[in-house]
């Protein structure tokens, strides 16, 4: 699922960690899985096989459904103007272009208008979007975009560095390299102290 800034008020509603993704099918996905490893010309009967479409499935299944949660910000009480920013924060996603993953860490951080994030949320709010079907350049605008949609602070910065199976496994075969992609808005557009706290 394609995740614009026009469905977050009903992403942001999730509660139950346990709801699965309604747009996934997956009788249809195993069937399509068994079909495809035919016509890779693999042998469906093989033991080893003959489970695979339907962990196949639920795998995808998985990687493509955010764990839902809330969204609760709390008012900035105190006025605190510092920089939040949250690093080295784990994520995985699948490239849209191969359906292999990509992994690596997001650097998340915002300067406090009114309202702040328990910290907890940036790191869910980096999987929401990245548990999709994606390429890095639009999961980083997008967690960005939904910083400044849901907080109005004075400014987002997100970095992501990630290694991109679809480089290390095939094409060019490059293991170990890392992209990096980088959004600042507001305040951290500029170059100084606050922006330099991020990875660069």
């Amino acid at each position: 699922m394609s995740i614009s800034s026009a469905q977050l008020p009903e992403l942001l509603s999730f509660e139950d960690p346990q709801t699965e993704n309604p747009a996934i099918d997956l009788p249809r996905a195993q069937n399509a899985i068994a079909e495809f490893l035919r016509a890779l010309g693999r042998d469906e009967n093989d033991p080893h096989l003959l489970d695979t479409p339907r962990r196949v499935a639920a795998a995808y299944a998985e990687m493509l459904t955010p764990r839902e949660t809330s969204w609760t910000t709390f008012p900035n009480e105190d006025g605190y103007q510092g920089l939040v920013l949250v690093k080295d924060i784990p994520f995985h996603s699948l490239c849209q272009h191969h359906l292999l993953p990509f992994r690596g860490v997001a650097h998340v951080g915002y300067l406090p208008g009114d309202r702040l994030f328990g910290l907890s949320k940036l790191a869910r709010g980096v999987e929401l979007f990245a548990r999709d079907l994606q390429v890095q350049e639009r999961l980083t605008q997008q967690i960005a975009n939904w910083l400044e949609d849901t907080l109005a602070p004075r400014g987002v910065g997100v970095v992501m560095e990630a290694e991109h199976m679809c480089m290390s496994l095939r094409g060019v075969q490059t293991a170990g390299t890392m992209t990096r992609t980088s959004v600042f808005t507001g305040i951290l557009s500029d170059a100084g102290p606050l922006r330099e706290q991020f990875p660069h």
